[in-house]
């Protein structure tokens, strides 16, 4: 990846690193994950997530006190991302806006993870997400900025070659993408190749557009629901990803 002052470096060598680094935060950054637990694979929903049928919920539904209480007290939008299981690449993505009433949430989108689903202790290349809860800072791709109010890095070094995991192609995929804060410095361009806790634990776990399969850790949307999330996310309003199978959320 590239330095704070973004100068790209060869396309094929950032391609390389692409391809490693979306599958695989400073300890700030990177706000919580999750331990194992005995009942992690009993789903309980917390009463507190409970909400009226005209009114939006109170706490972030789904979310069991512990994935709760790592979403920092200021953060105003939550990008809610469910993993259908443990081992399932799909899952659903939500983006809730706090409001003085609760939690409003915008319409479920489909997206993929991992090819072996997620991980409470992430590694490069065990082809699984990390679990936990991470701020969203930085935005960039190989296409120009679609409006987010988010850093927007513009670079060649975006380019996704070759196939997937279902032999898809993955020409487009880092057209627009933004930087989730798992093992990564904040305020930089997601091709940054500065990782905190040590090269082994992974990186270049991205939000990017989705490809038609698995991904190697990273979060795939379609394009358009991508750039539409991209508009909607607002720094002033401290946004977070809060990413995990569904048993795991609800811990």
């Amino acid at each position: 990846m590239i330095n704070p002052v973004h100068r790209v470096p060869l396309a094929i060598a950032a391609a390389s690193f692409l391809l490693a680094g979306c599958g695989s935060g400073t300890p700030t950054d990177r706000l919580a994950t999750g331990g194992p637990s005995p009942h992690q694979d009993a789903v309980t929903l917390d009463p507190a997530s409970a909400a009226s049928p005209d009114a939006p919920p109170r706490e972030l539904p789904g979310l069991g006190p512990r994935t709760r209480a790592a979403v920092p007290a200021r953060s105003r939008q939550a990008v809610v991302v469910t993993g259908r299981g443990k081992d399932s690449p799909q899952s659903t993505v939500v983006l809730y806006e706090h409001t003085e009433a609760g939690w409003q949430a915008g319409p479920s989108l489909p997206a993929h993870n991992a090819l072996k689903g997620w991980s409470d202790h992430h590694r490069g290349g065990d082809l699984r997400s990390p679990i936990g809860v991470f701020t969203l800072t930085d935005a960039g791709g190989l296409r120009p900025d679609p409006g987010t109010r988010l850093p927007y890095d513009r670079s060649q070094g975006f380019v996704s070659p070759g196939t997937g995991f279902e032999g898809e192609s993955l020409s487009g995929s880092f057209d627009y993408v933004v930087a989730i804060n798992y093992n990564r410095k904040s305020g930089t361009s997601p091709l940054d190749w500065t990782r905190p806790m040590g090269a082994d634990r992974g990186g270049g776990i991205w939000l990017h557009v989705d490809h038609g399969g698995p991904t190697h850790g990273c979060v795939s949307l379609r394009e358009d629901d991508l750039k539409h999330l991209m508009r909607a996310l607002d720094p002033g309003r401290h946004p977070v990803v809060v990413m995990g199978d569904a048993a795991s959320l609800a811990r």
